[in-house]
């Protein structure tokens, strides 16, 4: 391995261990219900979440077949928690490729090395893509026990389609810290755009299905090629995988071609 990599996955544990756990204790406390849930359909099934409002179930997903394995599955680890706790994580991480040590002024003394810029911000990258490989392949570890355990009845290959697509959907809001701190030093700004794309991206995904003013948006979304083939259902829908995996290659390389031709300075 690279030695920048292996120095940035160094300067990102702190934070990686940190939203292991907490991503993963999340994942177990909620999926640890699942039984009481299941038991008990009149309660928690449709009759009950007739009474939420319309549009607060369209943000939850729908909540369909709630008391199901796989709609429980769906509602709690893949729909709107469990990939906002995720990508609030890439996020910050993200933050601490490029704007992070230039704020501190580490960046400039790490370009006095003999590395190419473009080099460095793919190694660094790298360094947070493994790091967010090894949360993805976690909590996917421990999704798939807990499924099992709990005999929720949803096929392992839908749950690897699934956390795939989770990962890839991390991934692209990682990007996005990265490529506007690589256009701009400014870790808040970049932050911010990745934050407000991620919920403008969710809201626009989730009740675009229903409000026509605001259908056409859903192509923007990244949650539209992450959430609409359904994918705890229905297995890998791997063109949609492909866009998302291709607009971050894009994004990448515009960070690369950003960085290499700004002036890098406090």
């Amino acid at each position: 391995m690279p030695a920048l990599v292996s120095k940035s996955l160094r300067d990102y544990r702190r934070g990686l261990i940190g939203w292991t756990i907490g991503i993963s204790a999340f994942m177990l406390l909620y999926l640890s219900v699942y039984s009481s849930i299941a038991a008990d359909p009149e309660v928690y099934g449709p009759a009950a979440l007739a009474k939420f409002p319309g549009p607060l179930k369209d943000l939850m997903g729908g909540l369909d077949n709630f008391t199901s394995g796989a709609g429980y599955l769906q509602a709690v680890a893949y729909q709107m928690f469990g990939p906002l706790l995720f990508i609030m994580g890439a996020v910050i991480l993200g933050g601490q490729v490029i704007a992070q040590p230039e704020e501190r002024g580490t960046l400039e003394l790490t370009l006095t090395l003999p590395i190419d810029r473009r080099r460095l911000l793919l190694e660094r990258f790298a360094a947070l893509a493994l790091g967010l490989l090894g949360i993805a392949l976690l909590t996917f570890v421990l999704v798939a026990g807990m499924a099992s355990a709990l005999d929720m009845g949803v096929p392992f290959v839908n749950i690897v389609a699934a956390h795939a697509g989770l990962f890839l959907l991390v991934l692209f809001f990682g990007t996005v810290t990265v490529t506007v701190s690589a256009a701009t030093g400014r870790k808040s700004l970049s932050m911010g755009v990745a934050g407000a794309w991620a919920v403008g991206g969710y809201v626009v995904e989730t009740l675009g299905r229903d409000v026509a003013a605001i259908s056409w948006l859903r192509w923007l979304s990244p949650f539209h090629y992450y959430l609409d083939g359904r994918p705890v259902y229905q297995g890998f829908p791997t063109g949609d995988y492909l866009v998302l995996a291709g607009v971050t290659i894009v994004l990448l390389l515009t960070a690369m071609l950003a960085f290499d031709r700004r002036d890098v300075g406090v």
